[in-house]
């Protein structure tokens, strides 16, 4: 059996898949964009789910004004997979709205099971990253295609890419807004997910937003890092079945994920908001301290 599944649904890779699984999302260069986001704050709970058997649940915070942004989450894993391997993580992200653009500035992920723990720091500047902290370090293996300097720079860290930030003052749902190539980088490994739109759904979560979202098409395209030769990654390259649903938070122009989905060799593996509430924050400002979302 293909290895993808396994590591795509490893506990280090939950707060991973809310971004991949948001599986993507933001753009470095969006020109053109937009008149003022205003304020605006998310708060989501999302079911992480394989072939239809509940494995984890994740959490997810944003909050975004004119100038800056933050954004956290946290997983864990539940159900049948919990009986097996107990596993938890956490994920950060923050930067600043420059010429319409989200622009990170830091990035940090810890993970851990019974058996390991894995943490990345990021550090960027104007896309490029300026320091990299790895543990475990990412082990030598003869068929590892090499990082060089040129793939970290005019990146998005996995939080940031997942969001969007629209361009201009249209339709929030116009199939523009998925047409895009977002480079990623998350400490280990650094590709491309190239996104194409495919149609706008209506969608409705248990406690707060219900509307239409987007629905963009994802391909993942390694660059450096990973291991050519290994199943998972030409699966994963090859897989077509790849999708990523965006709802607006309120008061922005901005998309965060509120469903994705990737089939695998034994059923779609799938994160949905349970929960996702948002609202304008106009009168709050840009100075609150960010919260952290935390797993129920």
């Amino acid at each position: 059996m293909p290895r993808p599944v396994p590591r795509l649904l490893s506990p280090s890779r939950l707060p991973r898949l809310l971004a991949f699984a948001g599986v993507a999302l933001a753009g470095t260069a969006l020109a053109g964009v937009s008149p003022a986001l205003a304020d605006g704050k998310l708060e989501a709970r999302y079911k992480l789910s394989l072939a239809g058997l509940e494995l984890g649940r994740a959490a997810f915070l944003l909050e975004v004004d004119d100038n800056s942004y933050t954004a956290s989450g946290s997983a864990r894993l539940t159900g049948v997979v919990q009986a097996i391997s107990s596993g938890k993580g956490s994920a950060g992200a923050r930067g600043t709205v420059q010429s319409g653009a989200l622009v990170p500035r830091s990035f940090a992920m810890e993970a851990e099971t019974e058996k390991k723990a894995e943490a990345i720091r990021l550090s960027l500047a104007g896309g490029n990253v300026t320091d990299a902290k790895v543990e475990p370090p990412v082990p030598p293996a003869d068929d590892r295609v090499p990082m060089a300097d040129k793939d970290k720079r005019g990146v998005l860290d996995p939080m940031t890419a997942a969001l969007f930030l629209a361009p201009g003052s249209g339709d929030l749902m116009a199939p523009k807004n998925c047409e895009r190539l977002l480079p990623v980088f998350d400490g280990r490994q650094r590709y491309d997910l190239d996104l194409s739109f495919e149609r706008v759904d209506q969608v409705k979560a248990e406690k707060g937003y219900a509307g239409p979202a987007l629905v963009c098409r994802i391909s993942y395209k390694p660059v450096a890092g990973h291991r050519a030769n290994r199943t998972s990654v030409k699966f994963m390259m090859r897989n077509k079945e790849m999708y990523v649903w965006l709802a607006p938070v309120a008061g922005t122009r901005v998309l965060a994920p509120f469903r994705a989905s990737v089939a695998t060799a034994i059923g779609v593996a799938q994160i949905e908001a349970v929960s996702f509430q948002t609202e304008p924050m106009v009168a709050k400002g840009a100075g609150a301290a960010p919260a952290k979302a935390g797993v129920q």
